[in-house]
């Protein structure tokens, strides 16, 4: 599953202004942070659970535009350009059903560990074999 980069307009900020955040891609995404590295981890955030919203209410997602067009975009002027990688929210929204063996501990093992987080199996399975491939 490939991951989705977003290119993003930050508002620089100062020791009395936090760095603000717009997604250009995604009308009504922005976010802040109060230091550069606060603010990408944040629009990471915010672009996720804008896309999860989006498909939740069956809405399209947005056309993504060019770096160069939203550089033309006078209401950017003054704005420094980034890109933030997210996880492929809507390939992740499109489920499989799978069936897979694993032993009994481990499903027992699984079911506490997810029962005590609000998450589901699948869920968690998911998370697990993302976090094993990003650091494979």
């Amino acid at each position: 599953m490939k991951n989705l980069i977003f290119p993003i307009a930050i508002e620089p900020g100062d020791t009395h202004l936090a760095f603000g955040v717009v997604v250009p891609d995604l009308p009504g995404c922005h976010s802040a942070g109060d230091s550069l590295e606060e603010a990408y981890a944040n629009a990471k955030e915010a672009i996720e659970a804008h896309l999860d919203t989006l498909l939740d209410e069956g809405l399209p997602i947005p056309e993504r535009l060019t770096l160069d067009e939203h550089r033309r975009n006078p209401d950017y002027a003054g704005f420094t350009w980034g890109f933030v990688t997210t996880r492929n929210i809507p390939a992740l929204k499109k489920a499989v059903r799978i069936n897979i063996s694993l032993p009994e501990t481990l499903v027992h093992d699984i079911d506490a560990y997810t029962q005590a987080r609000g998450m589901s199996r699948s869920a968690f399975l998911a998370l697990a074999a993302e976090h094993e491939m990003a650091n494979a």
